[in-house]
Protein backbone atom coordinates (compact mmCIF):
# COMPACT_ATOMS: atom_id res chain seq x y z
CA UNK A 1 0.00 0.00 0.00
CA UNK A 2 1.05 3.55 -1.12
CA UNK A 3 3.01 5.37 1.93
CA UNK A 4 1.10 8.76 2.58
CA UNK A 5 2.80 11.46 3.91
CA UNK A 6 1.75 14.78 5.72
CA UNK A 7 2.77 17.99 5.53
CA UNK A 8 5.62 18.14 7.87
CA UNK A 9 6.98 15.44 6.11
CA UNK A 10 6.28 16.89 2.75
CA UNK A 11 7.98 20.21 3.84
CA UNK A 12 11.43 17.90 5.23
CA UNK A 13 11.06 16.97 1.39
CA UNK A 14 11.11 20.19 0.02
CA UNK A 15 14.00 21.47 1.82
CA UNK A 16 16.49 18.69 1.38
CA UNK A 17 15.23 18.54 -2.40
CA UNK A 18 18.00 19.91 -4.49
CA UNK A 19 15.87 21.52 -6.96
CA UNK A 20 14.77 24.09 -4.21
CA UNK A 21 17.90 25.94 -4.88
CA UNK A 22 17.68 29.25 -6.04
CA UNK A 23 14.32 29.62 -5.61
CA UNK A 24 14.20 32.94 -5.07
CA UNK A 25 15.45 36.06 -7.25
CA UNK A 26 16.68 38.94 -6.37
CA UNK A 27 15.16 42.24 -7.72
CA UNK A 28 14.78 45.61 -6.81
CA UNK A 29 11.37 46.96 -5.70
CA UNK A 30 8.60 47.78 -8.34
CA UNK A 31 7.64 51.71 -7.69
CA UNK A 32 3.70 51.53 -8.57
CA UNK A 33 0.97 53.58 -8.21
CA UNK A 34 -2.81 52.59 -7.11
CA UNK A 35 -4.90 52.17 -10.52
CA UNK A 36 -7.74 54.70 -9.21
CA UNK A 37 -4.83 57.01 -8.61
CA UNK A 38 -4.17 60.77 -10.56
CA UNK A 39 -0.59 60.33 -12.38
CA UNK A 40 2.36 60.51 -10.04
CA UNK A 41 3.80 64.18 -9.77
CA UNK A 42 7.69 62.91 -10.01
CA UNK A 43 7.52 61.58 -6.32
CA UNK A 44 8.52 58.63 -6.24
CA UNK A 45 12.29 56.73 -7.46
CA UNK A 46 13.84 59.85 -6.07
CA UNK A 47 17.28 58.28 -6.26
CA UNK A 48 16.58 57.22 -10.27
CA UNK A 49 17.19 60.92 -11.99
CA UNK A 50 19.61 61.43 -14.21
CA UNK A 51 21.97 64.73 -12.34
CA UNK A 52 23.93 67.31 -13.39
CA UNK A 53 27.05 68.92 -10.97
CA UNK A 54 25.59 72.34 -10.15
CA UNK A 55 24.16 72.89 -6.44
CA UNK A 56 22.27 75.21 -4.53
CA UNK A 57 20.72 76.06 -0.92
CA UNK A 58 17.90 78.45 -0.83
CA UNK A 59 15.69 79.34 1.83
CA UNK A 60 18.72 80.87 3.74
CA UNK A 61 16.20 84.26 4.73
CA UNK A 62 13.47 83.78 7.23
CA UNK A 63 9.86 84.24 5.21
CA UNK A 64 6.81 83.16 5.49
CA UNK A 65 4.52 81.31 3.19
CA UNK A 66 0.92 80.56 3.18
CA UNK A 67 -1.07 77.11 1.83
CA UNK A 68 -2.87 77.45 -1.54
CA UNK A 69 -6.17 76.87 1.06
CA UNK A 70 -4.90 79.63 3.12
CA UNK A 71 -5.52 77.87 6.07
CA UNK A 72 -1.98 76.71 6.79
CA UNK A 73 1.02 79.08 7.58
CA UNK A 74 4.50 77.82 7.06
CA UNK A 75 8.17 79.24 7.97
CA UNK A 76 11.58 78.78 6.26
CA UNK A 77 12.84 78.76 10.10
CA UNK A 78 12.94 75.63 11.91
CA UNK A 79 10.58 75.61 15.18
CA UNK A 80 12.93 75.69 17.99
CA UNK A 81 13.88 72.37 19.66
CA UNK A 82 14.77 72.88 23.00
CA UNK A 83 16.32 70.07 25.18
CA UNK A 84 13.61 67.51 26.79
CA UNK A 85 12.17 64.17 26.96
CA UNK A 86 11.69 62.76 22.87
CA UNK A 87 8.34 63.08 21.86
CA UNK A 88 5.67 60.21 22.50
CA UNK A 89 5.40 59.62 18.67
CA UNK A 90 8.80 58.69 18.42
CA UNK A 91 8.87 55.92 21.37
CA UNK A 92 8.39 52.47 20.56
CA UNK A 93 6.94 50.35 22.64
CA UNK A 94 6.98 47.33 20.90
CA UNK A 95 10.17 45.19 20.86
CA UNK A 96 10.93 44.15 17.44
CA UNK A 97 10.78 40.78 16.02
CA UNK A 98 8.86 37.65 16.90
CA UNK A 99 6.63 37.69 19.65
CA UNK A 100 6.80 35.95 23.22
CA UNK A 101 3.47 34.54 21.89
CA UNK A 102 5.21 33.11 18.69
CA UNK A 103 8.48 32.07 19.82
CA UNK A 104 6.68 29.96 22.99
CA UNK A 105 4.98 27.69 20.05
CA UNK A 106 8.08 27.09 17.87
CA UNK A 107 9.22 23.83 17.90
CA UNK A 108 10.10 22.41 14.38
CA UNK A 109 8.86 23.52 10.50
CA UNK A 110 5.33 22.33 11.77
CA UNK A 111 4.73 24.45 14.71
CA UNK A 112 5.78 27.37 12.89
CA UNK A 113 3.29 26.53 10.00
CA UNK A 114 0.58 26.00 12.38
CA UNK A 115 1.01 29.11 13.90
CA UNK A 116 -1.15 31.03 11.20
CA UNK A 117 -3.40 27.66 10.83
CA UNK A 118 -5.23 27.62 14.61
CA UNK A 119 -7.72 25.40 15.25
CA UNK A 120 -10.58 28.20 13.97
CA UNK A 121 -9.17 27.95 10.79
CA UNK A 122 -8.85 24.57 10.22
CA UNK A 123 -12.55 23.69 11.40
CA UNK A 124 -13.46 26.00 8.48
CA UNK A 125 -11.61 24.52 6.24
CA UNK A 126 -12.60 20.99 7.23
CA UNK A 127 -16.66 21.42 7.73
CA UNK A 128 -16.91 23.70 4.38
CA UNK A 129 -14.93 21.62 2.31
CA UNK A 130 -16.82 18.47 3.07
CA UNK A 131 -20.31 20.34 2.77
CA UNK A 132 -19.34 20.85 -0.82
CA UNK A 133 -18.45 17.61 -1.17
CA UNK A 134 -21.42 16.32 -0.19
CA UNK A 135 -23.78 18.78 -2.12
CA UNK A 136 -20.92 17.76 -5.63
CA UNK A 137 -20.53 13.99 -5.41
CA UNK A 138 -23.37 13.00 -2.96
CA UNK A 139 -23.03 9.39 -1.65
CA UNK A 140 -20.13 9.04 -3.55
CA UNK A 141 -18.17 11.81 -1.17
CA UNK A 142 -15.41 10.49 1.37
CA UNK A 143 -14.80 13.17 4.06
CA UNK A 144 -11.67 14.59 4.40
CA UNK A 145 -10.32 15.72 8.12
CA UNK A 146 -6.91 18.19 8.43
CA UNK A 147 -4.48 15.72 7.79
CA UNK A 148 -6.29 15.28 4.31
CA UNK A 149 -5.72 19.18 3.62
CA UNK A 150 -2.47 19.78 5.08
CA UNK A 151 -1.36 17.04 2.40
CA UNK A 152 -2.95 19.27 -0.09
CA UNK A 153 -1.21 22.09 0.88
CA UNK A 154 1.79 20.64 0.93
CA UNK A 155 1.36 19.72 -2.77
CA UNK A 156 0.83 23.30 -3.99
CA UNK A 157 3.42 24.30 -1.80
CA UNK A 158 5.95 21.37 -3.17
CA UNK A 159 4.66 22.27 -6.80
CA UNK A 160 4.98 26.14 -6.49
CA UNK A 161 9.16 25.10 -5.55
CA UNK A 162 9.28 23.00 -8.15
CA UNK A 163 8.21 25.68 -10.38
CA UNK A 164 5.21 24.18 -11.81
CA UNK A 165 3.00 26.57 -12.82
CA UNK A 166 3.21 25.80 -16.30
CA UNK A 167 3.55 22.35 -15.90
CA UNK A 168 0.47 19.76 -17.09
CA UNK A 169 -1.12 18.53 -13.60
CA UNK A 170 -0.59 14.67 -14.59
CA UNK A 171 3.26 14.88 -15.39
CA UNK A 172 3.53 15.36 -11.73
CA UNK A 173 1.94 12.24 -11.01
CA UNK A 174 3.70 10.64 -14.39
CA UNK A 175 5.21 7.36 -12.93
CA UNK A 176 8.80 7.38 -14.98
CA UNK A 177 9.20 11.27 -15.40
CA UNK A 178 7.08 12.60 -12.78
CA UNK A 179 7.97 13.93 -9.09
CA UNK A 180 7.38 10.22 -6.59
CA UNK A 181 6.53 12.36 -3.68
CA UNK A 182 3.29 13.13 -5.63
CA UNK A 183 2.21 9.90 -6.16
CA UNK A 184 3.04 9.04 -2.49
CA UNK A 185 1.38 11.89 -0.96
CA UNK A 186 -2.07 11.04 -2.90
CA UNK A 187 -3.62 10.15 -5.84
CA UNK A 188 -3.91 12.41 -8.94
CA UNK A 189 -7.88 11.73 -8.92
CA UNK A 190 -8.03 12.61 -5.19
CA UNK A 191 -6.30 15.92 -5.63
CA UNK A 192 -8.12 17.00 -8.26
CA UNK A 193 -11.49 16.21 -6.55
CA UNK A 194 -9.95 18.33 -3.62
CA UNK A 195 -9.43 21.20 -5.57
CA UNK A 196 -12.88 20.94 -7.24
CA UNK A 197 -14.96 21.36 -3.82
CA UNK A 198 -12.74 23.25 -1.21
CA UNK A 199 -14.38 25.90 0.33
CA UNK A 200 -14.16 28.88 2.81
CA UNK A 201 -17.57 29.44 3.13
CA UNK A 202 -21.32 27.91 3.23
CA UNK A 203 -22.85 28.09 -0.47
CA UNK A 204 -26.29 28.44 0.00
CA UNK A 205 -25.96 31.15 2.63
CA UNK A 206 -23.15 33.12 0.69
CA UNK A 207 -26.02 35.58 -1.81
CA UNK A 208 -27.36 36.66 1.09
CA UNK A 209 -24.35 37.93 2.52
CA UNK A 210 -22.44 38.88 -0.97
CA UNK A 211 -25.59 41.44 -0.87
CA UNK A 212 -23.53 43.57 1.96
CA UNK A 213 -19.45 42.12 1.28
CA UNK A 214 -18.29 41.54 -1.53
CA UNK A 215 -15.21 39.41 -0.20
CA UNK A 216 -17.92 36.81 1.58
CA UNK A 217 -16.59 33.40 -0.12
CA UNK A 218 -13.60 33.92 2.42
CA UNK A 219 -14.34 36.66 4.53
CA UNK A 220 -14.37 34.39 7.92
CA UNK A 221 -11.38 32.65 6.91
CA UNK A 222 -9.74 36.05 5.71
CA UNK A 223 -10.51 37.75 8.86
CA UNK A 224 -9.06 35.07 11.04
CA UNK A 225 -5.57 34.92 9.34
CA UNK A 226 -5.40 38.64 9.58
CA UNK A 227 -5.84 39.10 12.78
CA UNK A 228 -3.05 36.18 13.24
CA UNK A 229 -0.39 38.49 11.81
CA UNK A 230 -0.10 40.91 14.88
CA UNK A 231 0.35 38.41 17.15
CA UNK A 232 3.45 37.01 15.39
CA UNK A 233 5.88 39.81 14.92
CA UNK A 234 6.25 42.95 16.28
CA UNK A 235 7.73 45.71 13.34
CA UNK A 236 10.25 47.81 13.84
CA UNK A 237 10.43 51.61 14.09
CA UNK A 238 9.89 52.27 10.51
CA UNK A 239 6.73 50.90 8.82
CA UNK A 240 5.49 50.94 5.24
CA UNK A 241 2.03 51.28 4.01
CA UNK A 242 1.26 50.54 0.15
CA UNK A 243 -0.73 48.03 -2.24
CA UNK A 244 0.48 45.11 -3.33
CA UNK A 245 -0.90 42.95 -6.13
CA UNK A 246 -1.99 39.37 -6.42
CA UNK A 247 -1.97 37.63 -9.51
CA UNK A 248 -5.62 36.77 -10.67
CA UNK A 249 -7.15 36.58 -14.39
CA UNK A 250 -10.14 34.26 -13.17
CA UNK A 251 -13.55 35.95 -12.96
CA UNK A 252 -14.24 38.71 -9.90
CA UNK A 253 -16.15 41.74 -9.72
CA UNK A 254 -12.93 43.56 -7.99
CA UNK A 255 -9.94 42.20 -10.43
CA UNK A 256 -7.64 45.09 -10.81
CA UNK A 257 -5.82 46.27 -13.83
CA UNK A 258 -2.29 47.80 -12.94
CA UNK A 259 0.09 48.44 -15.89
CA UNK A 260 2.73 49.58 -13.16
CA UNK A 261 2.53 46.28 -11.77
CA UNK A 262 4.21 42.93 -13.55
CA UNK A 263 0.89 40.75 -13.04
CA UNK A 264 -1.26 43.74 -14.27
CA UNK A 265 -4.37 41.77 -13.25
CA UNK A 266 -5.42 40.63 -9.92
CA UNK A 267 -6.82 41.49 -6.30
CA UNK A 268 -5.29 44.87 -5.47
CA UNK A 269 -4.79 44.37 -1.13
CA UNK A 270 -3.77 47.29 1.20
CA UNK A 271 -0.84 46.37 3.52
CA UNK A 272 1.20 47.63 6.33
CA UNK A 273 4.70 46.05 6.60
CA UNK A 274 7.93 46.38 8.85
CA UNK A 275 9.59 48.29 6.17
CA UNK A 276 13.34 46.24 7.32
CA UNK A 277 11.93 42.30 7.40
CA UNK A 278 8.86 42.76 4.89
CA UNK A 279 6.73 41.17 7.50
CA UNK A 280 3.01 41.83 6.57
CA UNK A 281 1.82 42.91 9.87
CA UNK A 282 -1.68 44.12 8.41
CA UNK A 283 -3.71 43.99 5.30
CA UNK A 284 -6.81 44.92 3.61
CA UNK A 285 -8.51 43.54 0.27
CA UNK A 286 -9.51 46.04 -1.86
CA UNK A 287 -13.01 45.48 -3.39
CA UNK A 288 -13.57 48.28 -5.27
CA UNK A 289 -16.62 50.86 -4.57
CA UNK A 290 -19.17 50.07 -2.60
CA UNK A 291 -22.38 48.30 -4.65
CA UNK A 292 -24.61 51.39 -6.10
CA UNK A 293 -22.69 54.12 -3.77
CA UNK A 294 -20.15 56.81 -4.68
CA UNK A 295 -16.65 56.61 -4.88
CA UNK A 296 -14.83 56.67 -1.45
CA UNK A 297 -13.53 60.08 -0.92
CA UNK A 298 -10.12 59.94 1.56
CA UNK A 299 -9.77 56.94 0.54
CA UNK A 300 -5.88 56.73 0.99
CA UNK A 301 -6.30 58.42 4.84
CA UNK A 302 -8.57 56.11 6.24
CA UNK A 303 -6.59 52.51 4.50
CA UNK A 304 -3.30 54.10 6.40
CA UNK A 305 -5.58 54.54 9.45
CA UNK A 306 -7.00 51.56 9.93
CA UNK A 307 -4.05 49.29 9.24
CA UNK A 308 -1.71 51.47 11.98
CA UNK A 309 -4.95 50.60 13.96
CA UNK A 310 -2.14 49.30 17.12
CA UNK A 311 0.89 50.82 16.72
CA UNK A 312 2.46 53.48 18.58
CA UNK A 313 5.67 55.17 18.34
CA UNK A 314 6.50 54.05 14.38
CA UNK A 315 7.09 56.38 11.39
CA UNK A 316 4.62 55.69 8.79
CA UNK A 317 6.16 55.83 4.80
CA UNK A 318 3.54 56.05 2.73
CA UNK A 319 3.30 57.51 -1.15
CA UNK A 320 1.42 60.03 -2.63
CA UNK A 321 -1.66 58.45 -2.67
CA UNK A 322 -1.89 58.19 1.02
CA UNK A 323 0.45 61.57 2.56
CA UNK A 324 -1.65 64.70 3.44
CA UNK A 325 -1.28 67.29 6.18
CA UNK A 326 -4.48 65.71 7.48
CA UNK A 327 -3.20 62.63 7.97
CA UNK A 328 0.03 63.76 9.80
CA UNK A 329 -1.95 65.31 12.02
CA UNK A 330 -4.07 62.26 12.48
CA UNK A 331 -1.36 60.07 13.06
CA UNK A 332 0.57 62.87 15.80
CA UNK A 333 -2.47 62.25 17.94
CA UNK A 334 -2.53 58.54 17.77
CA UNK A 335 1.50 59.16 18.34
CA UNK A 336 2.64 57.94 15.15
CA UNK A 337 5.10 60.03 12.35
CA UNK A 338 5.13 59.84 8.65
CA UNK A 339 6.85 60.13 6.12
CA UNK A 340 5.98 60.78 2.22
CA UNK A 341 5.84 62.16 -0.98
CA UNK A 342 2.95 64.05 -1.44
CA UNK A 343 0.98 65.16 -4.30
CA UNK A 344 1.81 69.05 -5.97
CA UNK A 345 -2.20 69.65 -6.11
CA UNK A 346 -2.85 69.44 -2.37
CA UNK A 347 -4.34 72.91 -1.13
CA UNK A 348 -1.87 72.74 2.06
CA UNK A 349 1.15 73.45 0.31
CA UNK A 350 2.43 76.85 -0.36
CA UNK A 351 2.83 77.62 -3.83
CA UNK A 352 6.39 78.99 -3.31
CA UNK A 353 7.73 75.32 -3.05
CA UNK A 354 5.87 74.15 -6.32
CA UNK A 355 7.80 76.27 -9.01
CA UNK A 356 10.97 75.32 -10.26
CA UNK A 357 11.50 78.48 -11.70
CA UNK A 358 15.44 79.86 -11.40
CA UNK A 359 15.66 76.66 -9.38
CA UNK A 360 19.33 74.93 -9.52
CA UNK A 361 20.08 71.40 -9.41
CA UNK A 362 20.71 69.42 -6.61
CA UNK A 363 18.98 72.77 -4.49
CA UNK A 364 16.17 72.63 -1.44
CA UNK A 365 13.55 74.37 0.03
CA UNK A 366 12.22 73.48 3.28
CA UNK A 367 9.05 75.45 4.85
CA UNK A 368 8.33 74.46 8.23
CA UNK A 369 5.36 74.92 11.26
CA UNK A 370 5.22 73.38 14.45
CA UNK A 371 3.79 69.80 13.38
CA UNK A 372 5.02 69.29 9.44
CA UNK A 373 7.93 69.87 7.63
CA UNK A 374 7.56 69.84 3.72
CA UNK A 375 10.99 69.93 1.13
CA UNK A 376 11.10 70.68 -2.57
CA UNK A 377 14.13 69.08 -4.00
CA UNK A 378 15.57 69.71 -7.55
CA UNK A 379 16.90 66.37 -8.61
CA UNK A 380 17.64 68.07 -12.26
CA UNK A 381 16.29 70.90 -14.27
CA UNK A 382 12.73 71.90 -13.88
CA UNK A 383 12.06 68.60 -11.89
CA UNK A 384 11.06 68.78 -8.25
CA UNK A 385 10.11 66.30 -5.68
CA UNK A 386 7.77 67.30 -2.88
CA UNK A 387 7.82 65.19 0.23
CA UNK A 388 6.11 65.59 3.83
CA UNK A 389 7.32 64.66 7.28
CA UNK A 390 6.19 64.64 10.80
CA UNK A 391 9.22 63.28 12.24
CA UNK A 392 11.84 65.94 10.82
CA UNK A 393 11.95 69.16 12.77
CA UNK A 394 15.05 70.58 10.27
CA UNK A 395 16.49 71.33 6.75
CA UNK A 396 19.60 68.54 7.32
CA UNK A 397 21.06 68.43 4.30
CA UNK A 398 23.32 64.71 3.45
CA UNK A 399 26.59 65.46 2.08
CA UNK A 400 26.47 63.04 -0.56
CA UNK A 401 27.08 64.71 -3.94
CA UNK A 402 23.59 65.16 -4.68
CA UNK A 403 23.02 67.23 -1.80
CA UNK A 404 19.85 65.01 -0.98
CA UNK A 405 17.55 66.18 2.09
CA UNK A 406 17.94 63.41 5.00
CA UNK A 407 13.81 63.41 4.53
CA UNK A 408 14.57 62.23 0.63
CA UNK A 409 16.76 59.43 2.06
CA UNK A 410 14.87 58.43 5.05
CA UNK A 411 12.07 57.98 2.59
CA UNK A 412 13.88 55.94 0.25
CA UNK A 413 15.29 53.47 2.89
CA UNK A 414 11.29 52.55 4.14
CA UNK A 415 9.72 52.99 0.90
CA UNK A 416 10.41 49.17 -0.41
CA UNK A 417 8.71 47.33 2.60
CA UNK A 418 5.50 46.55 0.62
CA UNK A 419 7.20 46.05 -2.65
CA UNK A 420 10.12 43.16 -1.45
CA UNK A 421 6.66 41.56 0.22
CA UNK A 422 4.75 41.72 -3.17
CA UNK A 423 7.78 39.68 -4.88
Amino acid sequence: MTKRYTLLETLDHLLDSSETEDALEDSEPEDSEPEDSEPPEDNTGLEDYQESDDDCEEGDADQTFTSKNGQVTWSTTPPSQGPGRASAARVTKLTPGPTRYACSRVEDIKSSFLLFFPPSIQSILVEMTNLEGKRVYDADWRDVDWTDIEAFIGLLILAGVYRSNNEALSSLWEAETGRAIFCAVMTLKRFKTLSRVIRFDDRATRPARRETDKLAPIRDLWDLWVERLPLMFNPGSDVTVDECLVPFRGRCSFKQYMPSKPAKYGLKIWAACDARTSYAWNMQVYTGKPRGGQPERNQGMRVVLDLTTGLQGHTVTCDNFFTSYALGQELLRRKLTMVGTVRKNKPELPPALLTTRDRAVFSSLFAFNETHTIVSYCPKRHKNVLLMSTCHKDGKISDREDKKPEVILEYNRCKGGVDNLDK
